[in-house]
């Protein structure tokens, strides 16, 4: 899978320090991933949220942390959509942002 954009995950990262490797893990993870429908994400992630709008929510470090992703199946692209705390999670809408 293509992944757009790590700067979000870094930017996440640099504030709290304890997300980097958490973060980086999964990113080399679905690196290597070929995803073509929201099953074979669950089948990896068995923890994942499928929302609406080809939306994934990940669990990152023990669920302290959530990660929003778009995947664009026929292209295998991973599109970062919001990576934040429970509290700034509970503020979005994940199949809007």
């Amino acid at each position: 899978m293509r992944i757009i954009a790590k700067k979000a995950l870094r930017e996440f990262w640099e504030r709290y320090r304890d997300a980097e490797e958490p973060l980086s893990a999964w990113y080399r993870e679905v690196e290597k991933e070929d995803w073509d429908t929201p099953a074979k994400v669950k089948a990896k992630y068995r923890g994942a949220s499928i929302v609406g709008d080809n939306r994934v929510v990940f669990n990152i470090k023990g669920n302290d942390y959530r990660l929003v992703v778009k995947i664009n199946y026929p292209y295998r692209v991973v599109y970062i959509r919001f990576v934040g705390t429970h509290a700034e999670y509970n503020a979005i809408d994940a199949e809007e942002v």
